[in-house]
């Protein structure tokens, strides 16, 4: 299982990894890329530490929404969060979600950070860290 800093920019980390599982204290503050499916299993890791954003694949979605129910938990702890698009990046391979991941939902704080449905992953995120690495 992979788990390591993607990229760094000013200090700002973009952490990926297989498995919201592997969240640490040390990754509070940074932005989480996750293989993980968005659904609140996997959202309750996403509220462990107060990340600069965390996002999941979202898994197709499914009943309910079950695969994205993570944002929502998310949104309430005022943590931007989304999803990337399972037709675009394998579930539990973060570097295929980085390498080719869309975006494909994003929580209101999300959206106020500067992250677009439709956008690469890589790309969002990259954009993300620098802005908040000039703050």
């Amino acid at each position: 299982m992979f788990k390591g800093v993607l990229e760094e920019h000013g200090g700002v980390k973009i952490i990926g990894m297989d498995t919201i599982t592997n969240v640490e204290k040390a990754d509070s503050g940074h932005l989480v890329l996750s293989a993980s499916h968005g659904g609140t299993s996997a959202g309750s890791y996403g509220l462990k530490y107060p990340f600069a954003a965390v996002f999941f694949n979202d898994a197709g979605v499914g009943k309910d929404n079950a695969g994205i129910a993570a944002l929502t938990m998310l949104e309430a702890a005022g943590i931007p969060g989304g999803t990337y698009s399972h037709m675009t990046a394998r579930i539990g391979d973060v570097r295929d979600s980085w390498e080719n991941g869309v975006i494909s939902h994003i929580n209101a704080a999300a959206r106020k950070m500067g992250f677009r449905q439709g956008d690469s992953v890589k790309e969002a995120m990259r954009r993300v860290a620098k802005a908040i690495s000039k703050k």
